[in-house]
């Protein structure tokens, strides 16, 4: 492709209490599929920037949560207006600073839109209260927002996975500071900075910074009320345990080790192949819900093998603003070296690693964090690649002859985010479903493309506490309220 030389440097300020604001230092982010060139500059705020943020939210709080649901609703979708014509540059944003290709960056963004837009279908349930009218009492239970709200976002899916937490704190009436991720935060500000202009000051705040300088005024200031945190297992501890200091809530969507269980019966057509497939290595490999463990019945294993093995033989890697190139790097030169390890660990124990893909044609791998995509065949269970998330383009196969072996096997692990079944017998998959202990489990699918929206999302054990999206995800910014009032006292 083209030399990216002349695309300009991105600069981003942070934005507090309705205006922009600068800071003293600034973070450097880098191209992962070209380490020598700088993408942009992100303001590097001080703990008391952060702090600055905080106590605007405060401020802030008492009118917005005084308006009702639907008005923050409409108020809400009025700030999207200008998302859609700025959409082409924050994809080129994105994908410049996350590594992923352009289309990944595009529904990145239109899916931001869209759970704004889902959350504000709920208002009108938000206002409904329960009654207990049965003598001794009259008990009315409603919902209240808790106050200010911190949320941190990783660098993958910034936008969608800011979307599964941030309209549903705002329509709860909650106000909030955002913290994008340091090493790619650019269309991040430049996403909430256009929705948070179209706000009351002080309702929507955005502080980049590093973890260590601004992360303990936005976890444990008192008047952060809950912190929601999408991330690592090793960042979810770190982020509990600050908050333990001031007792602050959590809500933590965490690493995965998803199980995917193919069944004998099993539909094995391209689609169903190509669903398998961007399961697994959409994004390459870096979602915490991808497929990472492949449990096949014996019967099926050398076809789902050589299956995904045509599809992977067409993978071209390159920078993902190149239209040749199917999978970009991954997203630091650290991860790189972390899945190399798994992979040559799995060679050394005797486990076949196939490997696949050609850079696009003109594009340089040395210079960036490229990896190719591998399928390791048959590994013990207690290989590395098997235990541990890899969190990268490389997915361990394995073979079984007994659901009930299946599930063990695939039930044998620390975390519990997705899983799916594969099954003509949709009985049969509800069954097993039922079995497999994660938050959500796909049927015939597995991935963020095949998410019900709708629905709650979270995970089980150490892939996290709380739920997003949906009605539950909007109660989890809120506290129940019960007022009750002697039934003689008022003849209802």
């Amino acid at each position: 492709m083209a030399s990216l030389d002349h695309l300009p440097e991105i600069r981003t300020g942070l934005f507090i209490d309705g205006e922009a604001r600068e800071a003293q230092d600034a973070l450097q982010i880098v191209d992962p599929a070209d380490n020598a060139c700088v993408v942009g500059h992100a303001a590097a705020a001080s703990a008391g920037q952060a702090g600055h943020a905080v106590a605007a939210a405060d401020r802030a709080f008492p009118d917005w949560a005084a308006r009702t649901p639907r008005e923050r609703a409409e108020l809400l979708i009025a700030a999207l207006a200008g998302l859609e014509g700025d959409r082409p540059a924050t994809a080129e944003a994105l994908t410049r600073e996350n590594g992923k290709i352009r289309m990944e960056s595009v529904v990145d963004s239109l899916v931001f839109e869209h759970r704004f837009r889902l959350a504000a279908d709920l208002a009108d349930e938000l206002g409904r209260v329960t009654r207990l009218a049965a003598p001794p009492y009259r008990t009315v239970v409603s919902y209240l927002p808790l106050g200010v709200v911190t949320i941190i976002v990783p660098f993958n899916w910034p936008l969608a996975i800011l979307a599964a937490s941030l309209p549903q704190a705002l329509l709860a009436g909650n106000t909030v500071v955002v913290k994008p991720p340091p090493t790619a935060p650019l269309a991040t500000v430049r996403t909430v900075e256009r929705v948070a202009q179209a706000l009351p000051p002080g309702v929507l705040n955005v502080v980049t910074g590093s973890d260590t300088e601004i992360g303990p005024a936005l976890i444990q200031d008192d008047r952060v009320k809950k912190i929601c945190f999408t991330g690592s297992v090793a960042g979810g501890k770190r982020i509990m345990s600050m908050a333990a200091e001031s007792l602050t809530r959590v809500a933590l969507e965490l690493g995965g080790n998803d199980p995917a269980i193919v069944l004998a019966d099993a539909d094995l057509g391209p689609e169903a192949m190509r669903r398998l497939f961007t399961g697994v290595f959409d994004s390459t490999g870096q979602i915490c819900m991808a497929a990472k463990r492949l449990y096949v019945h014996r019967s099926r294993y050398e076809e789902v093998v050589e299956g995904l093995s045509g599809i992977l033989a067409a993978t071209r890697l390159g920078h993902g603003l190149d239209e040749q190139v199917t999978m970009g790097p991954l997203h630091s030169r650290r991860q790189l070296q972390y899945v190399r390890e798994l992979v040559d660990d799995a060679r050394d124990r005797g486990a076949e690693v196939r490997e696949f893909g050609e850079p696009a044609e003109g594009a340089d791998l040395s210079r960036g964090n490229f990896l190719r995509p591998s399928l390791i065949l048959a590994p013990a269970d207690d290989t590395r690649v098997v235990v541990e998330e890899q969190f990268g383009p490389t997915l361990p196969i394995l073979a079984f002859d007994d659901e009930n072996e299946a599930v063990a096997r695939a039930n044998d692990t620390w975390s519990g985010l997705c899983s799916s079944v594969w099954t003509a017998d949709l009985d049969r998959a509800a069954t097993l479903a039922s079995r497999l202990r994660t938050g959500y489990t796909f049927v015939n699918a597995h991935g963020a493309a095949h998410l019900d929206e709708r629905a709650p999302f979270g995970g089980f054990d150490q892939s996290g506490m709380g739920r997003e999206m949906g009605i539950e995800g909007i109660r989890e910014f809120m506290d129940t309220h019960a007022v009750g009032f002697p039934a003689a006292d008022t003849g209802r």
